[in-house]
């Protein structure tokens, strides 16, 4: 995971010459060409007499469909000292249009699948809707609906406001989220882009229904909106039906657009209290936005700065950072670059931000490698490829080129990533890259960080929840009323290795590639011998270093020739295109099978866990993960095993080794692949590659024990940085994921807490706005269970939203679901069946997830069947037996409950 994935969620020697004439070039430019022509001429194109563009893009990935209305209005057409207006709008677009009421739409979203959601960025607010692909009617109905016809009342905007003043306060909680906006002030101060989408609470504040009809009227018109459809749908029959949808909408007058005038950045240095385990430093640069001339070059050059074989991370295997990254973010206008690095807690950062700075200012004096470059331009371009094998992930490319990028296709990006030059690339760096321009941030570790920002109100205003079953509009009775079970799911081809190892392949020609996933089942806990503990996590940071016949950046350069991407480790991974599957497999097997440990590299590792190590104990996040544990288990749990700073520094390289022979085994493994691809040839080239693999010694034991029950108990994790408290409710459920009772929870937890339909999500925001999220979950393992509650909300209602949780969870227990809550619940989870296959990964992780868990691959079939035939009484019954709400143990992460 990226430095900054990790941040926000806690919230990764060929001449050019030589490359252009090598074999593997030639195969991936003649490979991806043709196959990004063809997707890209598949799609259809319109544009409505009103104004509105349609694009309509067939994949038959699954019988799914994924709709976007992307709004070509963000935060910076938002009036002066309301920067939040556009986010606002966006909740209130969920509040009820005239054809279909809040309470309505939500019934029709939960019986559709329950998958759709908004996000408002800097120049666009796009809300999607994904469901399976025969109800796309609904999703045209209830877009064109709500395109003119959103209510927007001011007793709605009283209740949503506690909730996106929720939201406000959890992304200031964050530090990253903290030092971005000052950031972006200081990038881009004097403009829009100085603020970002979410808003302030000032503004929000300030904000009534007036503001938002007046901005609502202004840009959300069919002439300033694209209508982008994506998924197993024919495109004229689809076209006809938006045509008959939305052909009746006026096209209206569109404001002109904010005028960017950028001012020079003066260079400054933002420092930033953290409560996260390890330092993080970074050097933030003005770079070209999505729409300009250079925006090519300047992916290109972030790539490159970002690469394994580039300086900036050549910092890690030196022992100079923990981990680095370049980030790059483009808006329309304007975007922002950052070299990050990271650094233990308690150690100085100047040495750590001397070796960046070193790094780019010799980049910018010399310029990035030529054969980087050529790498990064061939991965650019296969990654048009890659995004067909997700329907979500194609949308968001077809998405971003239309609105940001302002350019017909994703197609239209191939050809300017192959005119990027190195020229031009080193170019582009001296320009940007200029210290007298440069930002630097240091968030440092604290013990004592405070917020940076006033409390969100609380709810002034309360909202009846509805007394009767939600009466639907016929159009939408019609279509959803009849429930059936969803089409059995194809099988994949499968077999198993002499050696025990598990193959499935499962045949999918949305695009011209291939992905490897890769699982040994593994337990750390009950693995890693006594006193060494973090043997485990050295093992499989050392993966990086290559194998015994390519180090480290040998392994890097040949998959780059390949526009490949592998990792090694008890979660390996491949993908390629399909004309270089077999050549990438065999560096993957290579690093896999016979991985390097060279005794520098973990040297070097060593010394930095070490260092890092106390840091990350100390965190808010990780005491907040480990209350939790201890609430769930006894103290002498193999799961309570600690990972020091002491355990780290008594490992040795031949405990590395040792480990390796004993938990990566063959006969623990299970390989998924999916794409492009026979099964025959699939078989051929693991047997070949992964064949000769054996284990050593009798099999680890990788299952966890049962557990005894929980009981109630109550912690504080203190971290005074944060704004909003992020509370768990949560306790163990006396079996595993054989109880026979589990289809009976899973439909009880979707009308408990699954969706923006559900009872705590209702009690707790819609109707209450005392938090911006909250719901519930059950996790299994073989031999246990778990059940959790989880919400945010700012310390003065962490209270009543327990209680209204508490109580929400004993109703499940003391009185049946109506029926009509129960047809949504149950045509939720059947609905959504299908989009658990509209991605390779998600169909990998549940092939990998059944496995791990010793179920049978037809067990979705089993589930469906269960859930279609699920009685009131069958969900109350199973909530009587495991869920007791008496025991429920609290743990929260912030300042203490009020």
């Amino acid at each position: 995971m990226s430095i900054m994935s990790r941040l926000k969620a806690a919230l990764l020697g060929t001449s050019i010459l030589l490359a252009a004439l090598s074999p593997q070039a030639e195969i991936v430019s003649h490979a991806t060409a043709a196959t990004t022509k063809t997707a890209m001429e598949s799609a259809v194109r319109a544009t409505l007499p009103n104004g509105l563009r349609v694009v309509i893009v067939p994949d038959r990935l699954a019988p799914v469909v994924q709709t976007q209305v992307i709004y070509l209005a963000g935060s910076t057409s938002t009036p002066e000292n309301f920067p939040g207006t556009a986010h606002a709008l966006e909740h209130m677009m969920f509040n009820g249009s005239k054809g279909l009421s809040r309470d309505q739409l939500s019934t029709v979203s939960a019986r559709i699948g329950d998958n759709n959601n908004a996000f408002t960025t800097e120049d666009t607010t796009q809300y999607y809707f994904q469901t399976p692909a025969q109800n796309l009617g609904l999703l045209l109905h209830i877009e064109a609906d709500r395109m003119r016809g959103a209510l927007l009342t001011e007793t709605d905007w009283d209740h949503e406001r506690g909730a996106i003043e929720q939201e406000v306060s959890r992304d200031l909680s964050m530090p990253f989220e903290r030092y971005m906006i000052r950031q972006n002030k200081a990038l881009f101060g004097g403009t829009p882009y100085e603020h970002n989408a979410l808003g302030t609470l000032p503004s929000f504040d300030k904000t009534d229904a007036t503001v938002l009809r007046r901005f609502y009227d202004s840009w959300y018109q069919p002439n300033n909106a694209i209508l982008l459809i994506v998924g197993d749908v024919d495109p004229q029959q689809t076209l006809a039906q938006v045509r008959s949808e939305f052909g009746s909408i006026s096209a209206g007058k569109v404001p002109s657009r904010p005028v960017i005038n950028l001012k020079p950045v003066t260079a400054q240095t933002i420092n930033e209290d953290s409560d996260l385990g390890e330092g993080v430093l970074t050097l933030g640069y003005r770079m070209p936005g999505a729409r300009d001339p250079d925006y090519a070059t300047a992916q290109i050059l972030a790539d490159a700065l970002g690469s394994q074989r580039g300086a900036l991370f050549e910092l890690v295997p030196q022992g100079k950072a923990l981990a680095t990254e370049f980030q790059y973010s483009a808006h329309a206008h304007v975007g922002s670059g950052n070299a990050v690095a990271a650094y233990p807690k308690g150690q100085d950062p100047k040495a750590v931000l001397t070796a960046v700075q070193n790094v780019m200012a010799q980049i910018r004096a010399h310029g990035v490698p030529a054969e980087l470059v050529e790498a990064a331009k061939r991965k650019e371009i296969a990654e048009l490829e890659f995004d067909a094998n997700s329907i979500t992930d194609l949308a968001e490319s077809w998405a971003g080129a239309l609105a940001l990028n302002g350019v017909s296709s994703p197609a239209d990006l191939v050809q300017a990533f192959r005119d990027v030059t190195p020229a031009k690339v080193n170019a582009l760096a001296a320009k940007v890259l200029d210290p007298a321009h440069t930002v630097t941030g240091i968030l440092t570790p604290t013990d004592t960080g405070k917020p940076t920002s006033g409390e969100g109100k609380g709810p002034e205003h309360l909202l009846t929840p509805p007394t009767t079953a939600i009466a639907l509009p016929g159009w939408a009775q019609k279509e959803i009323t009849t429930l059936n079970l969803p089409p059995a799911a194809p099988q994949p081809a499968a077999f198993t290795l002499p050696n025990g190892l598990r193959v499935l392949v499962q045949p999918e020609h949305v695009s011209h590639t291939v992905r490897l996933y890769g699982s040994i089942r593994h337990q750390n806990d009950l693995e890693e011998p006594k006193g060494k503990e973090g043997v485990a996590g050295l093992t499989n940071e050392l993966f990086l270093f290559g194998s015994t016949t390519r180090d480290r950046l040998a392994l890097a350069a040949a998959l780059d020739d390949l526009a490949a991407d592998a990792n090694g480790g008890t979660s390996f991974s491949l993908s390629a295109l399909s004309p270089n599957f077999d050549k990438a497999l065999a560096l993957l097997a290579d690093n896999e099978l016979h991985p390097a440990f060279p005794a520098q590299a973990f040297s070097v590792l060593q010394h930095q866990s070490v260092a890092a190590r106390g840091g990350i104990l100390q965190s808010p996040a990780y005491r907040f993960q480990r209350a939790g544990l201890k609430a769930l288990n006894p103290l002498t749990d193999p799961t309570l095993r600690e990972t020091t700073p002491q355990s780290l520094a008594h490992l040795t390289l031949q405990d590395v080794r040792d480990f390796y022979a004993k938990a990566y085994r063959p006969d623990l493994t299970t390989i998924v692949i999916i794409g492009d691809i026979t099964p025959e040839h699939a078989r051929q080239a693991i047997e070949t590659q992964f064949g000769p693999w054996k284990a050593q010694g009798p099999a680890p034991v990788v299952d966890l024990p049962p557990r005894p029950l929980s009981k109630e108990s109550h912690s504080i994790v203190s971290d005074p940085g944060r704004l909003q408290d992020s509370v768990y409710l949560l306790e163990t459920v006396g079996s595993g994921v054989r109880n026979a009772d589990r289809y009976a929870l899973e439909v009880g937890n979707q009308l408990l807490g699954t969706g923006f339909s559900s009872r705590l999500l209702q009690d707790l925001r819609v109707r209450t706005g005392m938090v911006y999220s909250a719901g519930s979950a059950l996790e299994w393992s073989r031999n246990r269970g778990a059940f959790l509650v989880v919400f945010g909300a700012d310390p003065n209602k962490v209270n009543a939203a327990r209680k209204a949780a508490e109580r929400d969870v004993q109703d499940m227990r003391d009185k049946p679901a109506a029926s009509e809550e129960l047809a949504i619940a149950k045509a939720s989870l059947l609905r959504a069946m299908p989009m658990s296959r509209a991605s390779f990964d998600a169909l990998a992780g549940q092939y990998l997830e059944l496995i791990n868990l010793g179920l049978p691959l037809n067990e979705p079939d089993e589930r469906a069947r269960a859930i279609y035939g699920m009685t009131p009484e069958a969900v109350q019954a199973a909530y009587q037996k495991w869920i007791r709400p008496g025991d429920l143990a609290q743990v929260v992460r912030g300042p203490a409950p009020i």
